[in-house]
Parts: C-alpha cells; structure tokens; sequence
C-alpha cells in the first residue's frame, strides 16, 4: 500500500509537520494557551500534518492536539500516533518521567502485544477524541531502546504489533502503518519480512547524518514507503549551530568532536551564501523522492513561525554545489531544486 502523509482532500503546498513532543512539556512545561495557540499558529500557516505519541507527557500531548484539531473539518489533517507503551494510572505517578515534566498521573509500560496494540490505539482514540488515527508507528523498537530484547521485540512487532495494525486499518479505525524510530538499521530488519505504509525517521538522513541514504531510503522509494522525518535538527546541533555558548547536542546527548568540526565546515559554507543553518537543515530532506514531509517539534508560536520561514527561504543552488564540492555532502544525495 503507498500512503501519502498529506491529507487526500486537501493537498498542503507546506512540507512541515508539527511533532507534538514539546506539547507532551518535553524538557519544560508549555501552557495550554500556548499549545493552543502553537497549533493554530501551524494550521493557519498552511501546515495539516501532525504527530503525537502517548509518550508524550503520558498523553498530554493527544489531549492538545486532539482538542485544537477537533474544531477542523476531520478529512482536511492528518493525525498521527504511535503504540508499544500503554498508561496506567497511578495516583502517586511522579510528575517528572522519560524527560517529560508536569505529566499526566500515569505511567507507562511496553506492550507491543496484539491485545496491547489494539487498546494502544484505542485509548489514543479516546484521548484525542477522534474516530480514526491516519497513521498509526509502532514507537522505539531498536537495540539502543530495548538492548538485549531487541531481538525479542522485533520478533513480536512482526508477529503481532504489525499484524493487529493491519486487523485496525481493516476495520478503519487506522490509515497507513509504519515505524516510529531513530534507528535506520531496524528499519531494514522489518522490511525484509513485512511491508509498511510509511516510516517516522529520526534524525538518520539530515544535513549533518546520512546515515539512511544508501540502503534505506532506495529501499523505500521500490517499496512506495512514505517518509516523515523528524530530528532533522539532530537534537539541536542543527538549529543552534557551534559557536555559541551553549554545548551543542547531537543524538540526544553532547555532540562529540568530529561531529563539531563538521557542523562548523557546514556553517562556514552558510555565512559564505548568506544562508541560515535552519534553512539548510529543514530544506535539505526534502530532495530525496522518498521523502515526504518534514516534521518539526514547536514549544512556541515564534519557534515555530521561525521553521516555517526557513522552510520557505530560497537557497541558491551554488549553496548546495559548494557544500557537495567540499565533501559536506555525498554524491548521491539529490538537492534541492
């Protein structure tokens, strides 16, 4: 099945999605008024894609997006979740978990079950009050989440997380089906016994990492798998650059040096064309066919006012020659037009 990630009944010309992690109060606390008004703020910049998880903030997250989008017509977005953990309600639930602050009183547990699966989506349902979920990921199924049993979750995502998905797009209460992961490596291992709709890619084919390029995303384009990516900031290297005060991140911890160096080459290539790294960062992705849309997490109306008008900034093409020219970028990465 190709799925694309845009709604059918109305095309969106903007590429940006918005991630609904900072919703969840990823790192720190976002207001309900600021939610609210993040969300407005994307839809009425043209943005109707939008991502969630009950993840974030122990479902925070989808009771916000679930309640600014229920005020649109329901076939113009398209929503998107994810299962493996479930939410159990606790009354003494701490209110800092997973780096999620000022959370819901629950706390979560891996379940990627069929019985698990099908009161995933359900529960997603009830919190954002919609009918159906557009695209529903299987979240967080490589070595670096699970360790040991990653072998064994991959065998029971296979055996029972896809095919219950498969059961729930049937029945329509999900559209497409697909991955939610960093991991590019885990991608391959279900590919080769399972087909997928679409794919959450995060942070694994940016301006800084291509690390998706070479077997990946060919795959995904034969096998008509729609991309949304996210992390294409890399955790904020990439939108903070290098040379300022702070200490860069890449990959959710500290940057190491080599990773520096290279974002610092990119940057120089940047004030040379008078070019934003946020502007590269975002437009970058988007010239490989297998991808579709870019999706980015907003905590405020100017971050993302900010992403929208990079997202729209003409680069000139010597931009993308002279970052190919310096080996900043592979050959066989397509750029932007």
């Amino acid at each position: 099945m190709t799925s694309s990630l845009f709604p059918p009944t109305h095309p969106c010309g903007l590429r940006l999605g918005l991630g609904g992690a900072p919703l969840g109060n990823l790192f720190s606390a976002v207001s309900e008024a600021e939610a609210t008004a993040v969300i407005d703020a994307a839809w009425s910049q043209g943005c109707r894609c939008f991502d969630t998880a009950p993840h974030y903030g122990n479902g925070l997250s989808e009771h916000r997006l679930g309640a600014a989008l229920r005020r649109h017509a329901r076939d113009e977005f398209v929503l998107s979740s994810k299962v493996g953990r479930l939410l159990q309600p606790q009354a003494d639930a701490p209110r800092e978990q997973h780096g999620y602050v000022d959370v819901l009183p629950f706390v979560q547990r891996w379940d990627y079950s069929r019985a698990g699966t099908r009161r995933s989506i359900e529960d997603s349902l009830q919190r954002t009050g919609m009918a159906r979920i557009d695209v529903a990921y299987v979240h967080d199924i490589d070595v670096a989440t699970h360790g040991e049993r990653a072998p064994q979750v991959l065998r029971q995502v296979l055996g029972e997380t896809l095919p219950e998905l498969r059961a729930l797009q049937r029945e329509g209460l999900v559209g497409a089906i697909g991955l939610g992961v960093n991991d590019w490596r885990v991608v391959m291992q279900v590919l080769a016994e399972a087909d997928l709709d679409a794919l959450m890619l995060a942070g694994r084919y940016s301006l800084l990492d291509q690390a998706a390029l070479a077997e990946l995303l060919p795959e995904c384009t034969r096998r008509g798998v729609r991309i949304a990516l996210g992390g294409v900031f890399n955790s904020g290297i990439l939108a903070t650059g290098v040379r300022g005060g702070a200490a860069p991140r890449f990959n959710y911890a500290p940057a190491e040096q080599d990773w520096i160096k290279r974002t610092a080459a990119i940057e120089a290539v940047c004030d040379e064309f008078d070019v934003p790294l946020r502007a590269a960062a975002l437009q970058f992705p988007l010239a490989h066919e297998a991808v579709e849309i870019v999706m980015v997490g907003a905590r405020s109306v100017a971050e993302w006012t900010d992403c929208a008008a990079m997202m729209a900034r003409p680069l000139a093409p010597a931009f993308w020659a002279a970052l190919r020219e310096r080996g900043l970028l592979p050959s066989q990465a397509p750029m932007p037009a």
